[in-house]
C-alpha cells in the first residue's frame, strides 16, 4: 500500500492506493481511499492521518520518532539591530508615515528588513527574500506568505509617502541635534548603475565617477552629517549634475526639517561657486538665522592665487620650521576671510610627483623629436613613419592624462614638432603643493580651529566608503527613479544604525568596528525543533563576549522570541 499523486486539469489529488493481483496474477492497483486535494491538504492534517495509522497498528510515534530540528538561523545582530530601530523610534515613526488601511502587509517591518539587510548580509532585493525565508529570523517579521512583489511595493509606499517619511526620520533625529549650534558636513559621491534603456526622469545619468575616475552611468548621492559624525538628511540628484548646483537645495530642505539657529556649513572644493557663497550669505539675511561656511577653494583654478601665493609660500616655509609641522596663516579673498594652511611634507611629495612627470614627458618629447630628426637624416627606426603631426599628438594625449596642461605646453599650430617648459608655471603650482585653502564666514575662531573643522569632513568620506563597502549600495539594477531614491534611503538608513552603533562602541571603549561587532552577535541562531507533535523554539545562548557588546550597544540581551 502506498500514496499516489494523481492530476486532474491543473488540480493534484492524494490518493492511498493498494497493489494486489487479480485471479491470473497481474498486478493491478486499487484506490483505498482518496485524502483530497494536495493543496488543501495541511500539515496538521496530514499529522493526523499518520497519527491514527500509527495507532490503528499500536506504534507510538512519539517514541519511533526522534527530535526533527529545523534549520539554524542568524538571529543576534539582528536582534540588536531591531532593539536600535526600536529605540530611536523609527519602527512607529514610518508605520505612521506608510499607514494605509488597504496594504495587506507591513511596509515598515519590510523596509526594517531591507535596512537590516544591508548591514548583515547585503543583497539584491531578490537576494534579500531567500534572505529573509531560509537565513536568518527578523523579530516581528512573518515571511511565511511573502513575496518578491512585497518588498518591491513597500519601496512604492516609502516613495509615495517620501516626504511624510523623510519628516518622521528627521524627527526621531532630532533629539541627537544640538540645537543652538549645528555644524553640518555635505559632500556628494557618485554611485554606479546598471541598465541601457531611458526612462522618463531617469536619474541614471553618464558622468565623471567618483570611483572609477572615468565616465560611467550613475546617480549622485549627497548627505548631510553632524559634526559628530550622524548622518541627518540625503539628496539623490542626477549622475551628471554639477556640484556646485547641490548645496542651496540640500541646505534649504534643511532648514525645513530641523529648527536650528545656527548652521555652519563645511563642503570640499567641488562644491564652492561665488554663487554658493553669495546663496549662503543671502539665506542667512533672508531667514534671520546665523549660516555659515567653511569652503575649500580649488586655488588651481583662480588665476590670482598665483600673486597671493607668491607673498604667502615664504611666510609659510618660515613658520614651518620642521618637515612635519603644519603651518597656518590668514588672507582676504574678494573680501572674505581666507585660511590657508600648509603642510610641508604632503608639499614635498607632490612637488616630486609633479617633477618626475615633467621629466617623463621631457624624455618623451625629447625621443620623438630624436626620431624626426633621425627620418629626416635618412635613418627611419623601426615601424611606421613619424609625422610631426602625429608626434604632436602623441605628446599632447600624454600632457592631458598627467595633467600639466598649463607647464608642458606643445606647440599644435607649428609645423614641425615643438613644446615647451613653462617654469614660471611650474614654480606657481609647486608653490600651491601642500596648501589647504579654506574660505570662511567665521570671524570669531581662530585659524587652526578652521583648520580643524574642515579636516573633520574625512568623516564623510568614510561613510561614503561604508555606503559602497559594508552597506554596498552599488552596484544599482533599478531603473525606475522612485525605485532608486528607495533604494537610497533604505542604504541611508543603514547608514545611520552603522554610525550610532560605531558612537556607542566608542563611547564604552570597545575595541569593536560596527562591522566586526554585528558578526559576532551573528553567531547568536535561532533555533526550532518539532518534538512530541509540537514546535519548540529558542536561540543560542550569548557567550561572555556576546554579552559585553550588548551592554557596550546599550540594548537588552535576546529574550525569546515570540
Amino acid at each position: 500500500m502506498y500514496v499516489r499523486v494523481v492530476r486532474s486539469g491543473p488540480r493534484r489529488y492524494v490518493r492511498l492506493v493498494e497493489g494486489y493481483r487479480d485471479a491470473d496474477g497481474r498486478v493491478k492497483q486499487r484506490t483505498v481511499a482518496n485524502l483530497g486535494r494536495a493543496d488543501q491538504l495541511s500539515d496538521d492534517q496530514v499529522d493526523g492521518i499518520i497519527e491514527g495509522l500509527e495507532r490503528a497498528v499500536g506504534r507510538s510515534r512519539n517514541e519511533d520518532s526522534g527530535p526533527e530540528f529545523r534549520r539554524a538561523r542568524s538571529f543576534g545582530d539582528l536582534w540588536a539591530l531591531h532593539q536600535l530601530w526600536h529605540e530611536l523610534g523609527l519602527d512607529q515613526a514610518l508605520r505612521k508615515a506608510l499607514r494605509s488601511s488597504r496594504r495587506e502587509f507591513d511596509a515598515e517591518a519590510l523596509i526594517r528588513a531591507m535596512v537590516f539587510n544591508r548591514l548583515s548580509a547585503p543583497r539584491s532585493k531578490r537576494g534579500v527574500l531567500d534572505w529573509l525565508q531560509e537565513d536568518v529570523r527578523v523579530p516581528g517579521l512573518d515571511t511565511e506568505q511573502l513575496h518578491h512583489e512585497h518588498l518591491l511595493r513597500a519601496m512604492d509606499a516609502l516613495m509615495t509617502h517620501s516626504a511624510r517619511a523623510e519628516e518622521a526620520i528627521a524627527a526621531q533625529l532630532k533629539p541627537l541635534l544640538d540645537q543652538e549650534l549645528s555644524v553640518v558636513f555635505w559632500d556628494l559621491t557618485t554611485v554606479r548603475i546598471h541598465g541601457e534603456r531611458e526612462v522618463a526622469d531617469d536619474l541614471r545619468r553618464y558622468g565623471h565617477s567618483k570611483d572609477l575616475g572615468g565616465v560611467d552611468r550613475q546617480f549622485a548621492l549627497g548627505v548631510v552629517q553632524t559634526a559628530e559624525g550622524l548622518p541627518i538628511a540625503h539628496e539623490v540628484f542626477e549622475g551628471n549634475v554639477a556640484e556646485t548646483r547641490t548645496l542651496t537645495p540640500m541646505l534649504r530642505r534643511l532648514l525645513s526639517r530641523f529648527p536650528l539657529k545656527r548652521v555652519v556649513v563645511v563642503a570640499d572644493r567641488g562644491l564652492l561657486s561665488i554663487d554658493n557663497v553669495d546663496t549662503l550669505e543671502a539665506l542667512a539675511e533672508q531667514e534671520g538665522l546665523a549660516v555659515d561656511y567653511i569652503l575649500a577653494v580649488p586655488a588651481r583654478r583662480y588665476a590670482e592665487f598665483t600673486d597671493l601665493m607668491a607673498e604667502l609660500h615664504p611666510k609659510l616655509e618660515e613658520k614651518a620650521t620642521t618637515k612635519d609641522e603644519e603651518a597656518v596663516t590668514e588672507a582676504t579673498w574678494q573680501g572674505r576671510r581666507l585660511v590657508v594652511a600648509h603642510n610641508p611634507e604632503r608639499a614635498v611629495e607632490q612637488s616630486a610627483a609633479r617633477r618626475h612627470k615633467v621629466h617623463r614627458l621631457d624624455q618623451l618629447g625629447e625621443a620623438l623629436a630624436r626620431r624626426l630628426d633621425n627620418q629626416d637624416a635618412g635613418k627611419p627606426g623601426r615601424g611606421r613613419r613619424s609625422t610631426d603631426r602625429s608626434a604632436h599628438r602623441r605628446f599632447h594625449q600624454q600632457i592631458v592624462q598627467n595633467r600639466l596642461s598649463s607647464i608642458v605646453k606643445a606647440d599644435l599650430g607649428a609645423e614641425n614638432f615643438r613644446y615647451d617648459i613653462d617654469e614660471q608655471a611650474w614654480a606657481a603650482a609647486e608653490r600651491l603643493d601642500g596648501k589647504l585653502l579654506l574660505v570662511t564666514s567665521l570671524q570669531e575662531h581662530e585659524a587652526t580651529e578652521i583648520v580643524d573643522r574642515y579636516r573633520a569632513l574625512a568623516d564623510i568620506e568614510r561613510g561614503f566608503r561604508v555606503l559602497k563597502s559594508d552597506i554596498q549600495i552599488a552596484p544599482v539594477y533599478h531603473r525606475l527613479p522612485e525605485r532608486i531614491r528607495a533604494h537610497a534611503m533604505i542604504c541611508f538608513l543603514a547608514l545611520v544604525l552603522h554610525r550610532i552603533i560605531r558612537q556607542r562602541l566608542k563611547a564604552s571603549g570597545s575595541i569593536y568596528s560596527p562591522q566586526r561587532a554585528l558578526q559576532v552577535l551573528r553567531r547568536i541562531q535561532h533555533h526550532q525543533v518539532h518534538l512530541a507533535g509540537q514546535e519548540h523554539e529558542g536561540f543560542t545562548k550569548p557567550t561572555q563576549e556576546q554579552l559585553e557588546l550588548f551592554e557596550e550597544l546599550g540594548v537588552d540581551v535576546p529574550q525569546r522570541p515570540g
